[in-house]
């Protein structure tokens, strides 16, 4: 298991936007990696620097705080080396994700509402809740994803060759959500001095403290922290997108739709902001998007229209999304690219 992942494929969409003529726009589905997103990645080499070194021993307990994806990827490496997992989640935790981490064997540790900062955030109730479990149980090993300094490195030694094979080289632009920031960093990492320029794009959701925004409560999973974590270098971005609810969730949709592609929330934002990019260039690009993970565990939330209803969330389609996308104006936009691959 912890050799499947990575050989996913890169798809070119075609009728999503009439830019799609303009540019060639591709997406890496990492949606088909065996637990179903990214983040395994991390988890795989993560869980393999503390056995290196000592701070995981056979028989231990993982302990994580997670909206989904890196738990889900945990708790099936884990279930794979015979470790027990524990996740910190909250109310946003769909159920479907609440589901497939106990079908993995994980206990779910849950926080209430009230556990919510000023501005609705549950991350640091339950990072502290996790750390606090880590302390206290025998033999029990806290990753912390957002803080710790490997994190980045999965995406070095992973997600960038896996790019650079596929393109013999690079694309002309890489689009990534920041989330942890790992992503960015690691590709960064690996690309520098590479030889050719390679302009990064990063997606944050509106409401993220990330990209200096101001933070409210966003229904976003997989993307979106309360704070800036340690990975994230302004300086390694061309351009960078903070992307509503709304317009990501109704990008979802209309892949599904009009490019066969039933992908994540996350995913609806990282696309829209790589088609208004693109929108503004007027050389044709090779533009990369990074898809996180797949849609079938959001089939309740981003694509149940009672559930948007009840969000009292407005979706676009056709001409409005398409104008919702054209005035997608970047948070902040750099002329040159500040990464030389």
């Amino acid at each position: 298991m912890s050799e499947a992942f990575g050989n996913v494929p890169i798809v070119r969409l075609n009728n999503l936007n009439g830019v799609c003529r303009r540019h060639d726009f591709y997406l890496k589905l990492e949606a088909c990696n065996p637990s179903g997103s990214i983040k395994e990645k991390n988890a795989v080499y993560l869980i393999n620097e503390a056995e290196r070194t000592g701070r995981l021993k056979p028989g231990g307990t993982i302990v994580e705080s997670s909206s989904g994806n890196f738990g889900i990827g945990l708790a099936m490496i884990g279930a794979s080396r015979g470790y027990k997992v524990i996740i910190v989640v909250d109310a946003k935790t769909t159920l479907a994700i609440r589901r497939m981490l106990e079908a993995y064997g994980a206990q779910l540790v849950d926080l209430p509402l009230s556990a919510a900062n000023e501005h609705g955030s549950m991350q640091a109730a339950r990072m502290e809740k996790a750390r606090e479990l880590s302390m206290r149980i025998p033999g029990a090993w806290y990753p912390c994803q957002h803080l710790n300094p490997d994190n980045p490195r999965a995406h070095a030694l992973f997600t960038a060759r896996e790019i650079e094979s596929a393109f013999d080289g690079a694309p002309d632009v890489i689009v990534v959500g920041i989330s942890t920031a790992g992503q960015i960093a690691g590709l960064a990492e690996h690309f520098s001095g590479r030889g050719r320029s390679v302009r990064f794009v990063g997606v944050d959701v509106d409401g993220s403290a990330i990209l200096g925004m101001p933070p409210h409560p966003y229904k976003m999973t997989g993307l979106g922290l309360h704070f800036v974590p340690p990975s994230f270098k302004r300086d390694v971005l061309t351009s960078a997108y903070s992307v509503c609810d709304a317009l990501a969730f109704s990008v979802c949709r209309s892949l599904a739709r009009k490019e066969g592609l039933l992908l994540g929330g996350s995913t609806g934002a990282i696309v829209a902001a790589g088609l208004a990019f693109g929108l503004g260039e007027s050389k044709r690009l090779k533009i990369l998007m990074i898809n996180p993970d797949r849609g079938d565990r959001y089939l309740d939330t981003i694509y149940n229209d009672d559930w948007i209803r009840a969000q009292k969330l407005e979706l676009l389609a056709g001409q409005d999304l398409d104008r919702a996308v054209e005035t997608l104006s970047p948070v902040f936009s750099c002329e040159q690219p500040l990464i030389a691959a």
